[in-house]
């Protein structure tokens, strides 16, 4: 199939071109929040610089980072562009681990967010003659929201499902023949697992591709979920702060998301020293919004651990691709002096045969890091043969350090028996007082 994009004169621009973009919509946005944003111009005002020491991207590194912990602090108003009266919407982070992140959006905001999900709909292969299965939740998370705007724009019959009530998704898949799936991973799997035991092979689901972001997944679970549904899937990526999914997408090539550079202007930096990485090198991705009006965030640090590659992709779009997050910098565990990502555990477990539903416990006990993982078996291997759960206790435990590095507890438990999630899969319970 040949390949299709949404903007072709943007997707396949010049590095060049794309670059003089850059240059002057960095330029512009600089001017724009010191004129509009005081929070962030007295951050400028602290390193001792004016719009005028912004030329070009090549002086992006010169300007102040943001974190999560600014947004808390300008909640929630502090950091808008734009009068309250040119605003139209909000959509705000889950609010997990502190205050809540508003973010605010012109119409013109969404009109460039919903072009961005366009982009990452075509290149899944989605066109007006595709139904669009929005399961992505909708309200204040953006998952919903935007790949919804997307689909209109590409032309889709869009069914607007939101998540949960699995047997209603599924009735919709087989009744009105939905082609193109949005969700999380986890929920993915979830249907996946759950059409199976109906029965159903992959060549009974009307779906061709699946859109699948908003939590980390593995390349072992990609495979799964494509076996199962008979689909192509494809990762999707996205914060809030910046607008929601969209900002980077995958085409046919899947090996890395194209990022919107038209619109996110990125950096890898060290996550320590906040010193720029050079592409190819493993760091922070950073994130500075070139067209963003009404939130207009400069330097914004996601805590996403990941690479940026410049390479000739085979989809002949010129946009620098990110690889798949390999975790976050601010979620990534440390158990004993070891840096572990729940990914890594989740690649053990699926090329072992398991299923991408287990539940990552830490604790510290006498002063001792402890490392619990609960991995459901798969019914095939379900058994109460007390001989047989030990030895593959004790597989997983092997591949788990070798893996790792260090040693874990493996408990095998019975197949769903570790809660469902219809959002984003709580993965990981850190109990220590750290």
């Amino acid at each position: 199939m040949a390949e299709r994009y949404y903007q072709p004169e943007i997707e396949t621009a010049s590095r060049e071109q794309i670059r003089q973009w850059q240059d002057e919509r960095l330029v512009r946005q600089v001017r724009h929040v010191w004129d509009s944003v005081p929070y962030y111009r007295k951050k400028m005002e602290e390193k001792g610089l004016t719009p005028d020491d912004i030329q070009s991207a090549a002086d992006l590194h010169k300007l102040p980072f943001l974190s999560k912990h600014d947004l808390r602090e300008a909640y929630p108003y502090g950091l808008m562009g734009v009068p309250l009266k040119d605003c139209v919407r909000i959509h705000s982070t889950s609010g997990t681990t502190g205050k809540r992140v508003v973010a605010f959006y012109t119409q013109a905001d969404i009109d460039l967010w919903e072009d961005c999900c366009a982009r990452a709909l075509t290149a899944a292969g989605a066109t007006a003659e595709d139904v669009c299965q929005v399961s992505y939740g909708y309200g204040l998370f953006t998952g919903g929201a935007g790949l919804n705007g997307g689909s209109h724009k590409v032309g889709c019959l869009t069914v607007p499902i939101s998540s949960g009530n699995t047997e209603r998704q599924i009735m919709f898949i087989r009744d009105l023949n939905a082609t193109i799936l949005c969700c999380t991973p986890s929920y993915a799997a979830y249907l996946a697992e759950t059409m199976k035991e109906m029965g159903l092979s992959p060549d009974q689901i009307p779906l061709k591709a699946g859109i699948f972001g908003a939590e980390a997944w593995s390349e072992e679970m990609r495979r799964d979920i494509e076996k199962t549904l008979g689909i192509k899937a494809y990762d999707i990526y996205g914060l809030t702060e910046l607008s929601g999914p969209g900002v980077a997408f995958e085409c046919s090539a899947q090996n890395g998301m194209h990022i919107n550079e038209d619109h996110f202007l990125p950096e890898i930096i060290d996550p320590d020293t906040g010193e720029v990485l050079p592409d190819g090198e493993q760091g922070e991705l950073v994130f500075t919004s070139l067209t963003k009006q009404a939130f207009p965030l400069l330097r914004y640090r996601t805590r996403d651990i990941c690479v940026l590659s410049r390479e000739k992709c085979s989809c002949g779009r010129t946009h620098v691709k990110m690889s798949k997050p390999r975790g976050r910098s601010d979620d990534m565990l440390i158990i004993r002096g070891v840096n572990v990502f729940p990914s890594q555990i989740e690649t053990v477990l699926l090329n072992q045969g398991y299923s991408a539903n287990y539940q990552i416990i830490v604790d510290r006990v006498n002063h001792s890091d402890t490392l619990d993982v609960q991995v459901e078996m798969t019914p095939e291997m379900f058994t109460d043969n007390v001989g047989e759960i030990t030895r593959r206790q004790k597989e997983l435990t092997d591949g788990l350090r070798s893996m790792l590095g260090i040693g874990a507890k493996v408990t095998l438990v019975a197949p769903k028996s570790i809660v469902r999630s219809e959002g984003k899969a709580v993965r990981v319970i850190d109990k220590r007082k750290i």
